[in-house]
């Protein structure tokens, strides 16, 4: 059996608080998030207003497909978990904003779950590296 090397990957600045666990993941080309949070990553907070938490939500995937070495054409699949239904409208927003073009875009799958820690929108990505 070969033996297959593991890499946690981070985002500067975004923890899960007192929770051993990495951003994200890599093995092979396959990268697989954790819990993509809505932080700033320069407070390790959650702001606020919902647009916000959006914005960061996706720099804070990008950040870490590239800190994964990958580009955000290698995203093949993202989650969405949303507070409530009134977070649509700011997730798509920040969704056209890194996927503009309706032919290359992953797919996606937005679920209303109760997110805690003030938390309105949570992602789950995986990203297959060329």
């Amino acid at each position: 059996m070969t033996q297959r090397t593991k890499r946690s990957i981070e985002v500067q600045g975004v923890t899960h608080g007192s929770v051993p666990i990495p951003m994200g993941a890599r093995v092979g080309n396959l990268i697989c998030s954790s819990g993509i949070a809505g932080k700033d990553p320069a407070t390790d907070k959650v702001p606020d207003d919902p647009a916000s938490q959006a914005h960061f939500a996706f720099q804070n995937m990008a950040t870490l497909v590239a800190n994964g070495g990958g580009t955000l054409a290698d995203v093949v699949r993202v989650t969405v978990f949303i507070k409530d239904n009134s977070m649509r409208e700011h997730v798509n927003k920040s969704w056209l904003e890194l996927f503009p073009d309706p032919h290359d875009r992953p797919a996606r799958h937005t679920q209303v779950i109760d997110l805690a820690g003030g938390m309105l929108v949570q992602l789950e990505i995986v990203a297959v590296v060329q």
